[in-house]
């Protein structure tokens, strides 16, 4: 961005406010329910899935839910549920279950139905796992939510404050070069300060996971408005004052839901996915 055009940039901050009170609220119910674990835990998620699955079908059908969409906010509910349980083999047989039907309902939106499906109980599954573990658990789904949130807070402030080039105005129009960047930096050094407060691994390795994390995180953001901008939608949902839905404020999370899962997992396999995440 040229002189002048920097100096003709003002931030719009009309809603911060909307956000940051939304993010606190988010936040907190977020970390009791991760900290008591449990019962709990497998509900929480249950209802944000259940949530984000219905936000997708409505995006993905462009019209009203249905109350075919409903059975399938149900089957997604009973994702998380039968993962923390049984284990993820049960959760998938869920999944499954819930694409037979919405075979059986018409072969129209098909093919979205069963990504949604299946990408979602992924990342729960993921989640699930991450979660395991006693403490481990715990220190993992907070060095995940700290990157991943944090590289979003910086890059919601970087980018308004400095401006600067569009990153995919086809995609996101929004979001430019100086805010991923701001917020690659930020999410870095905000998983590597929990890494090295929390771990005795060593600190590139957390560099290298934070990063990684980081910018998964970002990938999934723009993954997100891609699809939103292919059946013409600008929130995911309306729920959330500040952020739309549940998928615009979790987008982030579940691409580093997933990078974070496949660390652990082929680090120490399926029985210690924390650990294999965190200590090296």
């Amino acid at each position: 961005m040229s002189d002048a055009g920097r100096s003709r940039y003002t931030p719009n901050w009309s809603d911060l406010g909307p956000r940051l009170g939304s993010a606190a609220v988010l936040l907190a119910v977020t970390s009791f329910a991760v900290w008591v674990n449990g019962p709990l835990f497998a509900i929480a998620i249950s209802v944000v899935f259940a949530g984000i699955y219905r936000e997708w079908e409505v995006m993905v059908r462009t019209r009203p839910l249905s109350s075919f969409g409903y059975v399938l906010m149900g089957i997604m509910a009973l994702v998380p549920l039968a993962a923390v349980a049984w284990g993820s083999g049960p959760a998938w047989v869920v999944v499954g279950t819930g694409i037979v039907i919405a075979a059986f309902f018409g072969l129209e939106h098909l093919l979205w139905r069963a990504f949604g499906l299946i990408f979602l109980s992924a990342v729960v599954i993921a989640i699930v796992a991450l979660r395991s573990d006693g403490s481990p658990g715990f220190a993992a789904c907070f060095f995940l939510g700290a990157t991943v949130w944090m590289t979003d807070t910086g890059a919601f402030f970087v980018g308004r404050l400095m401006g600067g080039a569009k990153l995919s105005p086809g995609i996101s129009p929004g979001k430019t070069w100086t805010g991923a960047a701001g917020g690659l930096v930020i999410g870095t050094l905000a998983g590597l300060l929990f890494w090295v407060t929390m771990t005795p691994s060593p600190w590139w390795i957390g560099v290298l996971i934070a990063g990684a994390t980081s910018i998964s995180g970002q990938v999934g953001d723009l993954a997100e408005s891609a699809v939103k901008r292919r059946f013409r939608v600008k929130d995911s949902g309306d729920l959330i004052p500040g952020h739309g839905g549940f998928m615009d404020r979790l987008d982030s999370l579940t691409f580093g839901a997933l990078l974070t899962f496949i660390v652990g997992y082929l680090h120490a396999g399926p029985e210690l996915v924390p650990a294999g995440l965190l200590y090296w």
